[in-house]
């Protein structure tokens, strides 16, 4: 298990190997990334902020419950924090489970809880202006 919140750049290799991987048979990955368009605005960039220690507490918690489901074996999740351009990625969640089926919904799990739970907030620039929000999407 990785849980992290970092403001380096993030890639998918570091966060899976991290997973304790026995009997598995999958590895579902999520990776969030800043898109150009969001509400019919183009976005310049993202900047996400947060508190290191009580994010990556909520986090765990997280990956702690997604581990109780049937079939899932191991979770990661890495969080960038700071300023993101177009394209880079954001959020990675890697779960190991025995099949398929379970890992992906596993991945969803984890991902709409961090959206749901974890104390990360953004705010988006683009031409016109900005806006700080609580991060609800990746």
């Amino acid at each position: 298990m990785l849980i992290k919140i970092t403001r380096d750049m993030i890639t998918a290799e570091p966060v899976i190997k991290s997973l304790v991987i026995k009997e598995h048979g999958a590895v579902t990955t999520f990776m969030g990334t800043v898109r150009l368009h969001n509400e019919g605005r183009t976005v310049d960039y993202l900047d996400y902020e947060a508190y290191p220690e009580m994010a990556e507490e909520q986090m765990r918690a997280i990956a702690e419950e997604v581990k109780k489901k049937p079939q899932v074996e191991d979770v990661s999740i890495v969080h960038r924090i700071g300023k993101l351009k177009v394209g880079e990625t954001s959020l990675i969640v890697a779960v190991a489970s025995k099949h398929r089926r379970e890992g992906f919904d596993a991945c969803l799990y984890a991902v709409e809880r961090i959206k749901e739970l974890v104390p990360i907030w953004k705010k988006e620039v683009w031409n016109e202006g900005a806006e700080w929000v609580r991060s609800k999407g990746a």
